[in-house]
């Protein structure tokens, strides 16, 4: 996967790609062709005294010094370049995968991975890309090219190099081979220590109500730990490689020192050579070093490559058909048709054969017990899910067949859970309808009779809202949803329990607002409260997710007992009379 999501991301930037290899190329050249150099001053010049080709072949030497900087420079330049470019392009990838993504793939990889696989996982494999960009040629080049230039100095010392660089790739080999399963273990873990810190500060009122400050703390420090000790092991081996490295390349320095001295004197090879021969031996075990750093790198990449493969290569359960319909939402007309549903991986169906019309321009009510599949069933309408069998269609239409943003787009969703995002109210109203005028926002404010509470805001509509809309109560955050979803102006509404944080009095003047308003737009209500559903057009009753009534209120008073359970437990006897 590592190497399938390289050739992706670097095959179109493959003229900085040039760039790097160009200007390696010739600072590695340029390393190469300095030994050489040093040996010929040390043996024509300090030797024999010739103080003017010192100074000559030194000011070469020195040209070439400054040639060999330049070039590595500009190489880690376009390194940098090639290397981020690649993390913005992974990143934005990945972002609208997920974006695209049903509730369904995000409830299988979790939010907490997918935030890593988007942040750290895509920066390890961008600080490979870096450094790749940085030695993937010099490294190469001064091994192989140092290997051609020390035979052609000293042939009679060669075995050294036969000797000391496979010990060195065994060491490397070993080590490596040791850190895979390290590294794998970490981005898990990391995963982990994120799952605990986004519970926490999502979760944070709860933790103080129950005074659980402690055991969260532990909670997340035994995370902390492991991630630790996991890191500890590969930066142990790590820390084991570069002194194995240098002991290697120390001995082997000594060993030619050693070997070389018996050649200088007894088969009249020069010193300068000698030492040429070292600084390329040198050259040849660096080459290998930094080639070492790279797969040092290597197995995390390819860890987190594999988890970054997993997400791109996951297809959204929910996508756009090959063949789009191309008949507008217009009337907003809902039929449920025999409907099943059944969550991936689940023994049972949480839905099984739900068949009702909403007609347009009127209001249906779902009600039943916790877990009867309420919200389940509305979020098949806007295709948070598809049905398992059965369909649901609109005007006529599968919803399958419509293209997701124009479905989106003529539906106003209110989710259970408000959501608000960070910015200004008006920003929040505009998130569904970006044109919309003040006036536009005020109109929705007071149908969600929120008007009252951001009148009395200093800023009005330009009042801050912090992220989740957490600085402002559950009710206001309701009714800054509802107006959201009402300045969208859709054809069909869905309102997923979305009056439980209001009052009865606040809630009945909503439902009497929009009933007034809005008297063509088709309403889905779930709700909890027999007073938010009673006034509805038509009234399903769940229970287990099995439609066990439909009908009005009154109607059900009299013929579904699963209702008049419901009805007896929140009001009293006059009432439900």
């Amino acid at each position: 996967m590592l190497g399938t999501l390289l050739v992706r991301y670097l095959r179109p930037a493959w003229p900085l790609i040039v760039a790097v290899v160009i200007f390696q190329l010739a600072q590695s050249i340029a390393s190469l062709l300095l030994p050489t150099l040093n040996a010929d001053i040390i043996d024509n010049g300090v030797v024999t005294g010739d103080i003017p080709y010192i100074w000559s072949t030194g000011g070469v030497m020195l040209a070439i010094s400054v040639v060999q900087v330049i070039c590595a420079i500009v190489a880690v330049y376009f390194g940098s370049r090639l290397a981020m470019g690649m993390g913005r392009d992974l990143r934005s990838d990945l972002f609208h995968r997920v974006v695209a993504f049903s509730q369904r793939e995000v409830g299988q990889f979790g939010p907490p991975s997918l935030i890593t696989r988007n942040t750290n996982d895509v920066q390890q494999v961008q600080m490979l890309v870096q450094v790749s960009a940085t030695l993937m040629i010099s490294a190469p080049m001064l091994a192989i090219g140092g290997v051609i230039m020390a035979v052609q100095q000293d042939a009679g010392l060669s075995w050294l190099m036969a000797v000391a660089i496979p010990i060195l790739l065994i060491i490397v080999g070993l080590i490596v081979w040791r850190m895979v399963p390290a590294f794998t273990q970490m981005q898990k873990r990391i995963d982990r220590v994120n799952q605990i810190m986004r519970e926490q500060l999502t979760g944070i009122r709860v933790v103080r109500a129950f005074v659980r400050e402690g055991e969260e703390r532990t909670r997340f420090t035994a995370a902390s730990d492991d991630v630790m000790d996991t890191a500890l092991r590969a930066g142990n081996l790590m820390a084991l490689m570069f002194p194995a490295v240098m002991l290697v390349m120390n001995v082997s320095s000594v060993a030619v020192i050693w070997f070389g001295a018996f050649e200088v004197q007894n088969s009249g090879v020069e010193i300068g050579t000698l030492f040429a021969f070292l600084t390329y031996l040198m050259q040849i075990l660096m080459g290998v070093m930094m080639a070492t750093f790279m797969f040092v790198m290597i197995p995390r990449a390819a860890v987190c490559a594999n988890r970054i493969g997993e997400v791109l290569d996951t297809a959204p359960s929910v996508a756009a058909p090959l063949a789009a319909s191309s008949t507008p939402i217009v009337q907003g007309r809902i039929e449920f048709r025999d409907v099943d549903f059944a969550y991936p991986g689940a023994d049972d169906a949480v839905l099984h054969g739900i068949s009702f019309t909403v007609e347009p321009g009127t209001t249906t009510a779902i009600i039943g017990s916790t877990g009867a599949g309420k919200s389940t069933l509305i979020g098949l309408v806007p295709r948070l899910f598809d049905v398992t069998s059965g369909s649901v269609t609109i005007d006529g239409v599968d919803v399958r067949e419509y293209d997701p943003d124009e479905l989106w787009r003529r539906i106003g969703l209110v989710p259970q859970r408000a959501f608000l995002f960070s910015g200004t109210i008006a920003d929040n109203l505009r998130y569904g309808r970006s044109d919309a005028s003040d006036d536009e926002l005020w109109r929705a404010l007071e149908i969600a009779q929120g008007r009252d509470f951001v009148e009395e805001l200093p800023e009005g509509l330009d009042a801050p809202i912090a992220q989740g809309g957490t600085n402002v109560s559950g009710g206001q955050r309701q009714r800054l949803a509802i107006a959201r979803a009402l300045v969208k102006q859709p054809a069909v509404y869905v309102f997923d329990d979305s009056f439980s944080a209001l009052d009865l009095r606040t809630d009945a003047a909503l439902r009497r607002a929009l009933d007034r308003q809005l008297p063509d737009a088709t309403r889905l209500v779930v709700a909890q409260r027999v007073s938010t559903v009673q006034g509805a057009d038509q009234i399903v009753v769940l229970d287990h997710g099995r439609m066990v009534g439909l009908g009005t209120h009154e109607e059900l008073v009299e013929s579904c007992e699963t209702y008049r359970e419901i009805v007896e437990s929140q009001l009293a006897a006059e009432e439900a009379a």
